[in-house]
């Protein structure tokens, strides 16, 4: 990390180079043209065309309050997030990244050869490898390794990579050993080692389908986020514009993206494989002072003998259904295939569904990368993938109510799900502490239940997520809890004539109306309390729907609190009743919008849960108790459908400590992904092939009392990703084995630094000697 001082001298070191470029830019335009009253049109068209991309390199420059250290100056190489209008065009705004996340810096010193399909490490010192003991040949992979998916074996045939060159951990790992595809697919697997180098330019998507017009427009989005992640990707890892476009026009170097420098230009004019290549660089300034960054390049062509493809064909096929909105019984298969012939790349995915060709664009991504030593692109060439899921429900959690989330860090947290094949984002979007929700029809929800106005969704924000969620195959499920859990936000009622929505709002004690600060519950015996959810669902279904599921809370009623305000002999039945009226106010609301109503309601598990008024048709448990706890048996016994989220296993808010100095205000240990990765509670339970029909799936949750924006990525990821894995491929081991597989681990790391490089903040698993040296560590 760059010290305070340090990084901003650096700063003022770049505007200083980058005055001096536009200043020698401007002196050898005006040696070039003759003062006279014959070029005087000249002098004025030349003063025009240079005061474009002169402005625009000084806004570069100085709008960016962080940027990316370039080569001469960064212990390290960075990514740069939510890129402004500058950058939009070349790597776009909606890719969820966030700034300043540290990627490893390239590892010049070190190579990785594959023995006993395992990576290993030696030193690599002035272009030679250093204490390698050869067996045979100089391959990276120095024998066959088999691979065995579904029960289906495949194998890898070694690649030989010329003599002298390093070959990075990523291209290592990503061609020796088990396959690094997370998470791990269900069906019949084979995929080679051979590798195929191409230019991002090149790869060209068609989208075949029956007339799904709708389908058709989603996957070219899908295809042009792929296409954006991988951009940003090379700029995470250091890739010039050259590099990643082929091809670069004078002025077009945005911000952040730096030129080749001498070294690079010396190394890449040296390569063999360049021989003949019309490498055309030149320097405004006449000297290659300052590295890569100071130098206007005014046009470069990349040798196409760099590449090994011409063109890269993805066909994406969807055959059956013309549905856009996720259901419980969405098909979310996909094949995908990659075959290379005569320097053409072709890559086929079909589906049924819009969902499971957005899975296979997430895999396909997972198997090209950046080699940062030939400093071009590389995709595994052989692949046959068949794949499903294990559970349709593969959800997680976010409470936005305890700390607000920008609409940025929720994009970043569904990317992340995106990636990790997590298809339904849980939004407690409110709680007692605030309600951030600005509703057109109440905004005295949000004015009064907000932290402050700047700490707010409005329409238009959830829109955007609902947008952004869907492109990745994400379904939103927005939950405003009641009738407990509201407080905050709720106490207008009086002033405006609808009498009292909310009770025991931040009554003192606390303890004994509510299960921490502050208390509010919502009146069951005020119209206008069943009033406003029902416009709340309204608007929710308008952005969002058509949903089929839909979650309306239920969770920790409070019978104390309503019992001093109501005589009623049995609170259990006025609970009842509450969500009897809430469900009956669903209904209403999906008939308003002109939708079905969802098929199933989600509801916490409580005591109050196994009362017989829910129907078990209609309502499903989301259980989030002990995995040991009789209410697992009672609510499946009772036949409820059941949305697992057990606290001991996939509650990451756990093991922080209390964050109060009275009552019970945390839970512990903490939930390391390897917990996570290893809870089966379905094999616990050991429920039948009846009763698993019953488990729709599983979710991790993110309470936030002690999480803000500056740590959420970190306590997502990559346990959630662990959950991922879980609830996709439901790998079965040993059933009485404590320990996660080594090959999990590998790949677990691999993944990691894939969230790393799309610009999570995800926490590592282990040191990074043990992600260079395989196996060693665990």
């Amino acid at each position: 990390m760059l010290l305070s001082h340090d990084y901003n001298s650096r700063r003022s070191s770049a505007a200083s180079q980058s005055r001096n470029i536009r200043m020698t830019v401007l002196k050898n335009m005006f040696k070039k043209v003759a003062f006279t009253r014959s070029t005087a049109k000249k002098v004025l068209l030349v003063l025009c065309l240079m005061a474009l991309p002169s402005w625009l390199l000084l806004y570069w420059n100085n709008s960016s309050e962080s940027p990316k250290p370039f080569p001469s100056m960064a212990v390290g190489i960075y990514n740069s997030h939510v890129l402004d209008s500058s950058f939009e065009g070349f790597v776009g705004r909606d890719n969820g990244r966030t700034s300043a996340i540290p990627i490893s810096p390239i590892e010049r010193s070190w190579t990785y050869r594959c023995v006993n399909n395992r990576c290993v490490r030696h030193h690599f010192v002035d272009g030679v490898e250093e204490d390698f003991e050869t067996t045979g040949g100089n391959n990276l992979h120095q024998q066959t390794q088999q691979q065995t998916h579904g029960g289906t074996g495949s194998s890898s045939s070694s690649t030989n990579p010329a003599s002298g060159k390093r070959i990075p951990f990523l291209t290592c790992t990503m061609t020796c050993g088990p396959i690094n595809i997370w998470p791990q697919p269900t069906g019949a697997t084979k995929i080679g080692s051979k590798t195929s180098r191409f230019r991002l330019s090149d790869m060209h998507v068609k989208v075949v389908t029956p007339g799904f017009g709708a389908v058709e427009k989603l996957l070219h989005e899908a295809s042009d986020v792929l296409r954006t992640e991988i951009r940003g990707v090379m700029v995470a890892r250091g890739a010039t514009l050259e590099e990643i476009e082929g091809a670069v026009p004078a002025g077009t170097v945005p911000a952040g993206v730096q030129m080749a420098s001498t070294a690079e230009q010396q190394r890449v004019t040296a390569d063999p494989d360049d021989a003949g290549s019309s490498v055309k660089r030149q320097s405004a300034s006449g000297n290659d002072a300052g590295g890569g960054f100071g130098k206007i390049h005014f046009f470069k062509l990349v040798s196409d003998k760099r590449y090994d493809v011409d063109a890269f064909e993805v066909n994406i096929h969807v055959e059956k259904s013309g549905d856009t909105h996720l259901t419980m019984h969405t098909d979310e298969s996909y094949n995908v295939t990659v075959t290379h012939s005569a320097r053409v790349l072709i890559v086929k995915i079909t589906a049924n569904t819009f969902f499971g060709a957005k899975h296979g664009l997430t895999t396909l991504q997972q198997l090209i990368w950046f080699d940062d030593e030939e400093r071009t692109l590389k995709v595994l060439n052989k692949v046959s993938i068949e794949d499903v899921p294990k559970f349709n429900y593969r959800g997680l959690m976010l409470d936005t109510s305890r700390h607000y989330f920008t609409v940025d860090a929720i994009k970043r947290t569904l990317v992340g799900m995106s990636h990790s094949k997590l298809n339904r984002f849980h939004w407690h979007i409110t709680d007692s502490q605030s309600f951030p929700l600005v509703s057109k029809y109440y905004p005295q929800l949000a004015r009064y239940g907000a932290y402050s106005e700047r700490e707010v969704y409005t329409p238009d924000d959830v829109r955007e997520l609902a947008a952004f969620a869907k492109v990745r195959g994400i379904q939103i499920i927005p939950e405003i809890d009641a009738p407990a859990h509201a407080g905050n936000g709720w106490d207008w009622g009086p002033k405006h004539g609808l009498g009292e929505l909310s009770l025991c709002i931040n009554q003192q004690p606390w303890s004994n109306y509510c299960g921490e600060p502050p208390c509010g519950q919502l009146n069951p015996k005020n119209n206008n309390t069943y009033l406003i959810l029902q416009r709340l669902y309204e608007e929710l279904l308008e952005i969002v729907g058509p949903l089929d599921y839909f979650h309306i809370g239920g969770d920790e009623v409070n019978l104390e609190c309503w019992q001093q305000h109501f005589n009623d002999s049995d609170m259990r039945t006025l609970w009842c009743d509450f969500m009897l009226q809430a469900y009956h106010r669903l209904q209403l609301a999906s008939t308003r919008q002109n939708m079905t109503a969802p098929r199933m309601v989600g509801v916490w598990s409580s005591g109050l849960t196994s009362a017989p008024c829910l129907s078990k048709g209609a309502f499903a448990v989301q259980v989030w108790g002990g995995s040991k706890w009789p209410e697992n048996f009672q609510l499946i016994n009772g036949g409820y459908s059941l949305v697992i989220s057990h606290v001991d296993a996939w509650y990451l808010d756990c093991g922080f400590g209390s964050w109060r100095s009275t009552g019970e205000g945390a839970c512990s240990p903490y939930r390391n992904w390897q917990t996570v990765y290893k809870h089966r509670p379905w094999e616990e339970m050991k429920l039948t092939s009846l009763q698993m029909r019953q488990i729709l799936g599983g979710e991790a949750c993110l309470w936030t009392e002690q999480v803000d924006e500056s740590i959420l990525d970190a306590r997502l990821w990559p346990r959630a990703s662990a959950l991922a894995e879980r609830l996709w491929t439901d790998p079965i081991e040993e059933r009485y084995s404590e320990s996660v597989p080594l090959e999990v681990y590998n790949r677990m790391s691999v993944f990691r630094n894939h969230l790393l490089e799309l610009g999570l903040r995800a926490e590592p698993i282990f040191p990074k000697y043990c992600a260079q040296n395989q196996d060693e560590c665990v």
